[in-house]
């Protein structure tokens, strides 16, 4: 490409463009020379010897008519005066200059190649000026002119066509490829939340049993049994589900992902939440079933909820709340009592309450989180219920 964006031509594409130009001007030269026999009854040797030579040089300077098309345009359009086999070379580079369709540079040399025309008449002087018309004079070079500017400016056009073509490609591949980066992003995301929620919840269960079997020592031999037994089960449930999440990594794009729980799963998630230790007590007033998007980011911030308080209060109190009715909003609860005295409590990442905020914010909802003046921890949100199908039917049913 040069610097106008214009494909740079091979050997064979430069020699059959200059030998179509040789060839075009070889009627003009014949004519010339015919004319010149005619009127003197000799050709003289500049048509015969100092013609081809300029003809042969301009047709060698049109090897540079795209890296400076205006001059090289101009330097054949000059010698073509004392030349006829260089009409066709000068006919060439005017077509180069068109192709750049540019007005002023085009109506220069075609200026030029109509005065050339001219006073060709004065170094091959076929017939009596006089004789003929001056307006014929100006309008077949004009019209030869204009048949080089119209192939020109067509091949211009078409070669901005295919550049345009050519961009919008590029720019169509630039697009699939940052929307391909951010789908996946986006499903690192959404992955990276899955796999949170999913183990979040099992290993804080772990963690506090574990925790409670490691500093109490008046525990009798059956409590530490359901306490091991409970570690063991939680651990295998966590691997259950962690192997689930991966499988969804490894299954047929095509192939539909597991349901995800729902609002109808929380009271199973807070009875085997208290199984693990932890004394929570839900509240549940919604008797109808919410959209299942609703659902589903109901279930996590319960979730969510109860793997921070098993987490940072083992030994709490934790109230669950769920009210709410369709056409409303659909409020949840998870609110625990100040942690017991004990050993140090793991810090907090802090990615579980950004990922449940983002899934919050995409149903559209509101979520709050903030101690409470008592030493515990309320965690709150608000949900959109539009009115659907879903709310005619009670939970159960």
């Amino acid at each position: 490409m040069n610097k106008d964006g214009v494909p740079r031509l091979g050997a064979w594409q430069h020699a059959w463009r200059l030998l179509v130009a040789a060839v075009a001007s070889v009627p003009v030269w014949l004519s010339a020379l015919a004319l010149l026999r005619d009127r003197s009854g000799e050709a003289g040797s500049w048509i015969l010897v100092g013609d081809p030579v300029v003809a042969l040089c301009c047709l060698t300077v049109l090897l540079w008519r795209r890296r400076w098309p205006r001059t090289v345009a101009l330097t054949v359009t000059v010698a073509s005066t004392v030349s006829a086999l260089a009409t066709g070379a000068a006919l060439l580079a005017l077509c180069s200059v068109a192709t750049r369709r540019r007005p002023v540079e085009i109506g220069t040399v075609v200026a030029a190649y109509v005065a050339a025309s001219r006073l060709a008449g004065v170094v091959y002087p076929t017939q009596d000026p006089a004789a003929t018309l001056w307006w014929v004079q100006v309008v077949v070079p004009a019209l030869t002119a204009g048949i080089a500017v119209a192939a020109g400016m067509a091949v211009g056009a078409r070669r901005t066509e295919v550049r345009s073509l050519r961009e919008r490609a590029e720019s169509a591949e630039r697009e699939q490829n940052a929307r391909a980066a951010q789908a996946r992003a986006l499903e690192r995301n959404r992955i990276a939340r899955e796999m949170h929620d999913v183990l979040a919840h099992r290993i804080s269960l772990v963690a506090m049993q574990a925790g409670v079997l490691g500093h109490r020592g008046d525990l009798s031999a059956d409590e530490n049994r359901v306490l091991v037994r409970g570690i063991a089960e939680g651990s295998h449930q966590a691997l259950e589900e962690l192997r689930e999440v991966l499988g969804v990594l490894r299954a047929d794009p095509g192939r539909p992902e597991p349901p995800q729980p729902s609002l109808d799963r929380v009271p199973d998630l807070v009875a085997d939440t208290r199984a693990s230790g932890l004394d929570v007590r839900l509240t549940d007033a919604v008797t109808a079933t919410p959209p299942d998007g609703v659902g589903r980011t109901c279930y996590r911030i319960v979730q969510e909820g109860l793997t921070n308080a098993a987490k940072h209060a083992p030994g709490a109190v934790v109230w669950v709340t769920l009210d709410g009715a369709a056409g409303g909003t659909l409020d949840v609860g998870v609110r625990n009592g100040p942690a017991p005295p004990g050993p140090a409590r793991p810090p907090s990442s802090g990615f579980g309450l950004l990922g449940l905020g983002e899934r919050v914010a995409v149903a559209g909802g509101e979520l709050g989180h903030r101690p409470t003046s008592d030493g515990g921890y309320v965690l709150t949100a608000r949900l959109p219920w539009p009115l659907g199908p879903a709310h005619r039917h009670e939970r159960g049913a």
